[in-house]
């Protein structure tokens, strides 16, 4: 069964999905997962939200898959992650984010 990504909206094949880490599940109150809903996402999308948001900005501001598409700070990302069907990227921390922990 094909899983579509609640982020970036893209579907993963069966075919593709012989790793078993290429769709993650995402905690929406991270920290808190006994309480928190949760999420399918594709490795990169799941990457990239750790690599951008601490985990209390995720708790305090971005506890929603709405709230997360529609972040500032995901939108190049999200441009360009739906233009491809790769599901092994390299990410960063931002400095910022570095900075911050």
């Amino acid at each position: 069964m094909s899983t579509t990504c609640a982020l970036c909206c893209r579907v993963v094949p069966n075919e593709r999905i012989d790793d078993p880490q290429v769709v993650q599940e995402h905690h929406l109150r991270p920290e808190r997962r006994a309480e928190s809903d949760t999420v399918m996402l594709c490795r990169p999308c799941h990457d990239q939200i750790h690599a951008v948001f601490t985990n209390d900005e995720l708790r305090e501001n971005y506890d929603t898959i709405e709230a997360l598409r529609d972040a500032e700070r995901l939108q190049a990302y999200l441009d360009w992650i739906r233009g491809t069907n790769k599901l092994d990227i390299e990410v960063e921390t931002s400095t910022r984010l570095r900075d911050r922990r």
